[in-house]
């Protein structure tokens, strides 16, 4: 077997591979990670690679496996090296371990991004590899293959979507203009095209989209996904209508095709029975208690339940695009995992409706955005960032050769 040779630039530049690779499967593998692999042969020469996508059953591992002859008489990842950006599984759901595989493949080393987020068997993989004699690498692209599997980390964690705020604002925090300026159920564009273009991206690597009924009669929005992207599932399109306003002639209701929910306290049943005539899901929970835990206030569709039931449908990431009050429930509620902020150099004054409405903020989200990150759209800018650690307990890798 020919001696590897492991070389710092050599792995960034393999494990770079393996996370474009990765990302070709957004929207096309949840509610599983995005993942992707790069086997070289034992000279260091590419002998395969693959993604995973959800529909094609087979792991990124195995994808790229195969294709470098694994399990053949010509098989090229005997005495190879490895790259994938999620720790190799070590258990047995729709498909084998993929620990396994590797090693029956013969792969002398593998070079893993980062290890799983379930802590129940976060590193269960790689000690199964060590034992069979595997060298074993992690850690090398970290950063950004967590990134990638953010919704999977806090989902796996939590059974709760990752949780990522969308607002478009003025320099003085004003998110539309004074009430009796806009017309009702017509747009008002805080941001440029480009900054709005920017959106559809973020729709198509989320799982579901959720606003409020207000932004509804506001500005009758579709929210749907337009990015042109191939996806696997329809973007599961929220509404929270605590008394069921929703217009049965607004686009989202007259566009409803089994991808409209709405979460309501409401017992109105013929409401109810208007709108699930026309393809929208109604779904019926207890009202706030009084207490305003979870962020939402008194007699309001509980927001803590409503990503349990988002969770339970196996959606890792939820895009918000809501108003004043529910912007505020979501964040004094501790509930916003990732925000991203577009702005506008325009002031509307006071009159103006805020972004945000007497906040007080938890102390854990009191911080500044981790990682915050910067883009200009012409004459607006974005700033995204997190503001809570959706890989909890799962600790960062150290690169050693």
């Amino acid at each position: 077997m020919a001696t590897i040779l492991v070389n710092a630039e050599t792995d960034q530049r393999w494990m770079g591979r393996a996370l474009e690779l990765a990302r070709r499967g957004i929207g096309l593998c949840s509610p599983n990670p995005v993942v992707g692999c790069v086997v070289l042969d034992g000279e260091g020469n590419l002998a395969g690679e693959g993604w995973h996508e959800y529909d094609g059953r087979d792991h990124a591992e195995i994808v790229a496996l195969r294709a470098a002859g694994a399990f053949t008489e010509h098989n090229r990842a005997r005495g190879g090296t490895a790259y994938v950006t999620l720790e190799p599984c070590n258990h047995t759901g729709r498909t084998g371990p993929c620990s396994t595989a590797l090693v029956e493949a013969g792969v002398a080393r593998v070079v893993a991004a980062t290890v799983d987020p379930n802590l129940l068997v976060a590193g269960q993989g790689l000690e199964t590899l060590r034992a069979a004699g595997v060298a074993v690498t992690v850690g090398v692209g970290e950063a950004a293959a967590r990134r990638l599997n953010e919704g999977f980390a806090r989902w796996i964690q939590t059974r709760r979507p990752l949780v990522l705020m969308k607002v478009a604002m003025t320099l003085d925090g004003r998110i539309a203009p004074a009430p009796g300026v806009q017309k009702a159920r017509q747009a008002y564009w805080i941001t440029g095209e480009a900054a709005r273009a920017a959106v559809q991206p973020m729709r198509w690597a989320a799982d579901a989209a959720l606003t409020g009924v207000d932004t509804v009669i506001a500005d009758d929005p579709l929210l749907t996904d337009r990015s042109g992207r191939v996806r696997r599932r329809r973007l599961l399109r929220v509404v929270l209508d605590s008394a069921l306003r929703l217009p049965l002639d607004a686009r989202l209701v007259t566009t409803a095709a089994e991808d409209v929910v709405v979460f309501t306290v409401s017992r109105d049943e013929a409401r109810a029975r208007a709108l699930r005539e026309r393809g929208v899901r109604v779904e019926v929970l207890g009202a706030e208690d009084g207490t305003g835990a979870g962020g939402a206030l008194p007699g309001r569709v509980p927001l803590g339940l409503v990503l349990d039931r988002l969770g339970a449908e196996g959606v890792l990431t939820l895009l918000t695009e809501t108003g004043s009050r529910l912007n505020t429930a979501l964040l004094t509620g501790g509930l916003v995992d990732r925000m991203r902020v577009f702005c506008s150099p325009q002031v509307m004054g006071t009159d103006a409706v805020p972004a945000f409405r007497g906040m007080k903020v938890p102390v854990r989200l009191s911080s500044a955005l981790a990682g915050a990150e910067m883009e200009r759209f012409g004459e607006d800018w974005s700033v995204e960032g997190l503001l809570q650690d959706v890989w909890g307990g799962v600790a960062k890798s150290r690169y050693e050769l």
